[in-house]
């Protein structure tokens, strides 16, 4: 089982009237994993394009649209200085659309803060309509598809 794993930084900012993290900030956090996993395909597609093999990076160049987002809150996760690890995995591939599974948890992963999924959709920008994934995309996706 392969999972990203990015350690979210935590901003005081991010604290509610009850002293824990404010239920909408937890997107905002999935969201700069979700990013940050989509810059490392970006960085992949830079090193391969100075050797002549790559493809347009069509994730973060193309475009990608959230279709859905759920979420579980689980524990009140209050400020701290040390970044809150995020595990982003994908759950499906679709032939223009995937399935993000994440899970925000302590450093030794015992307490589980939050769990979600969010549905992406690949998406031309250019003409206003979904894409199919391309196979780079897809050969990405799937280092980390869970079953």
């Amino acid at each position: 089982m392969t999972r990203y794993t990015f350690a979210c930084p935590m901003r005081w900012s991010d604290m509610d009237a009850y002293g824990h993290v404010n239920n909408v900030r937890f997107l905002t956090y999935l969201e700069e994993a979700r990013v940050e996993m989509f810059v490392a395909l970006h960085r992949e597609q830079q090193a391969r394009a100075a050797t002549g093999t790559s493809e347009d990076a069509a994730l973060l160049e193309g475009g990608v649209l959230v279709a859905r987002h759920e979420i579980t809150y689980k524990a009140p996760l209050v400020h701290r200085t040390a970044p809150v690890p995020i595990d982003v995995w994908v759950r499906t591939i679709g032939g223009a659309s995937f399935e993000l599974g994440y899970s925000v948890h302590d450093d030794e992963g015992s307490t589980v803060y939050a769990t979600a999924t969010s549905t992406l959709v690949a998406y031309d920008f250019r003409s206003a309509r979904p894409r199919r994934l391309l196979d780079y995309e897809r050969a990405y996706l799937e280092r980390y598809l869970e079953a």
